[in-house]
């Protein structure tokens, strides 16, 4: 219970203008608390992709305005100084923060890289309003501000899209779970990344199976951009729209990434092609050359295989987990090349070395199987159309050179 200090009573004098003073002070200091549980508008920033790699796929963050100032919830900070950071970012356990910092300097650095910046003022009626700015509030507390991130289930954008949900009494998951765009992990990260064709290209190869299911609209959420969307097209219980209305607050003056998830299978089976094409030529004309890019390419798989099986068994990456182009690019390929320069001191290496080469070939066959013959396997065929020929070049090449002196014993 509030009491005015005695100074104050005292000078105030008895009766009602004594009563008067206090109702007047305690106005004034709870003013402050009154308009931060009460604010006038709140709103979901979306930021547009930028050139940096991890800022390809946008980001996004909730704004308070209680009439004063306005404050940016934003739940995308990191310390790349923090003790472990490298390591831990290999191994997939990242922890984000959630700042709150005043909207013009989380501006500052949209505006200076070009980045397009607009926010949707959400139609929420008081309760709600006070609701997420109090749960902000207590989240932006340092010992609530840590979170665990994960990029498909757990970033920035989920966890905006999280606290409107709770304000909407989980209203917004139920509508948005009801339908889907088609859209996937896989389709969206590569979409987004592949203005860095590099990094585009890493994606594809290193995402599993779980990352080709279809998504809802709530799961596709995890891109702010269709978070974005979603939350335009949001209805109330009484029709109204969610978005009352829509601020550009900065154009973006980069150039967009693509709407559609670009198709490559083309591309990769051009390369397949041209691969075993070479293969197969230095294989019957150029033993040398033969040899030499046999080394080269056996190598390359044995890493990319190796790098695969690593996040499986050694981080918390689990959408690369049980990656099907282990099958095209296995680790077994760094034996290959020590029989290979062995193979010809003894039968027994001859006969190691051709089992390892159709053990390999068996598994690339397995590859394409399993991509005909079941509908939830890995969407990797670019891979399989790009490595599979040069597979077959390869193998055929390396069994019928050694098949004589297998023979022969």
């Amino acid at each position: 219970m509030f009491k005015a200090p005695e100074a104050a009573r005292t000078a105030a004098g008895p009766g009602w203008l004594s009563r008067l003073y206090c109702l007047v002070l305690c106005l004034s200091l709870m003013a402050p608390v009154m308009a931060a549980a009460a604010p006038v508008r709140v709103g979901v920033m979306t930021m547009q992709p930028g050139e940096i790699f991890w800022e390809r796929f946008g980001h996004n963050a909730v704004v308070i305005d209680d009439g004063e100032r306005m404050t940016s919830y934003n739940f995308g900070f990191f310390d790349p100084g923090e003790d472990g950071f490298a390591l831990n970012f290999v191994r997939g356990r990242m922890d984000y923060l959630l700042a709150a910092l005043p909207l013009e300097q989380d501006l500052a650095y949209y505006r200076r890289a070009g980045r397009g910046v607009s926010i949707q003022w959400l139609d929420l009626d008081k309760t709600q309003r006070e609701f997420i700015a109090g749960h902000l509030q207590h989240l932006a507390k340092p010992e609530n501000a840590r979170y665990r991130y994960d990029y498909f289930t757990n970033n920035c954008a989920t966890q905006v899209r999280d606290v409107v949900d709770a304000a909407l009494s989980g209203r917004l998951q139920k509508q948005m779970s009801a339908s889907s765009l088609g859209n996937s992990y896989r389709s969206e990260t590569v979409r987004l990344a592949w203005p860095a064709r590099w990094m585009a290209i890493g994606f594809d190869l290193g995402l599993n199976a779980k990352a080709d299911a279809a998504l809802s609209r709530w799961q596709d959420a995890f891109i702010p951009m269709r978070l974005q969307d979603s939350l335009a097209e949001f209805r109330l219980a009484d029709g109204r729209p969610l978005v009352r209305e829509t601020e550009v607050l900065l154009e973006h003056k980069l150039m967009p990434p693509p709407d559609e998830l670009p198709r490559w299978s083309l591309a990769a089976m051009g390369i397949g092609l041209a691969l075993g094409g070479v293969f197969f030529l230095a294989g019957m004309k150029y033993p040398k050359a033969f040899k030499a890019m046999a080394l080269v390419y056996g190598g390359l798989c044995g890493l990319i295989g190796t790098v695969l099986l690593l996040i499986w068994i050694a981080t918390e990456h689990r959408f690369a987990h049980g990656n099907a182009n282990l099958l095209l690019f296995s680790p077994l390929s760094w034996l290959a090349l020590v029989l290979y320069s062995i193979c010809n001191r003894s039968a027994v290496g001859q006969r190691a070395f051709t089992l390892t080469i159709m053990v390999l070939a068996g598994m690339a066959v397995l590859a394409v199987a399993l991509n005909l013959l079941d509908t939830d396997s890995q969407r990797n065929l670019n891979w399989i159309l790009m490595a599979l020929p040069a597979h077959w070049a390869i193998s055929r090449t390396l069994l019928r050179q050694t098949e004589p002196k297998a023979l022969s014993k």
